[in-house]
C-alpha cells in the first residue's frame, strides 16, 4: 500500500484553469514532488479537481503551488481537505 506516512489530498481549483494548461501544469509539479493520483478538467469549465498522495511535506507545497498557478491560469479559489493515502496510485497523470 505504499509509504505509510503518506497522506491523500483532495483538491478543487477554481477560477480560469481550463484551457490555459493547468492541467499538464500539476501533472509537471506533482511528478516533480514525487506524488501520485491524477488531475482532470471539471464539467463546469471554471474548476479542475485532482487527488494526490504523497509525503505530507510535499503535499503542502503541492497546495502552495495550486495557489500561484502557472502564469497563464488564474486561480479564485482552492477547495482542499486531507485524508490517508490509499496507495492506488502508481504515477501522477491527466484524466479526461
Amino acid at each position: 500500500m505504499g509509504d505509510p506516512g503518506a497522506e491523500r489530498l483532495t483538491a478543487t481549483v477554481i477560477g480560469a484553469v481550463q484551457g490555459v494548461g493547468f492541467r499538464w501544469w500539476v501533472r509537471v509539479q506533482a511528478t516533480e514532488l514525487r506524488l501520485t493520483g491524477w488531475v482532470m478538467n471539471d464539467a463546469d469549465e471554471r474548476t479542475v479537481s485532482l487527488v494526490a498522495e504523497g509525503r505530507p511535506d510535499d503535499l503542502d507545497e503541492l497546495q502552495r503551488r495550486l495557489q500561484r498557478g502557472p502564469r497563464s491560469a488564474r486561480v479564485d479559489q482552492l477547495d482542499a481537505r486531507r485524508g490517508p493515502a490509499s496507495g492506488e496510485f502508481g504515477r501522477f497523470e491527466v484524466s479526461r
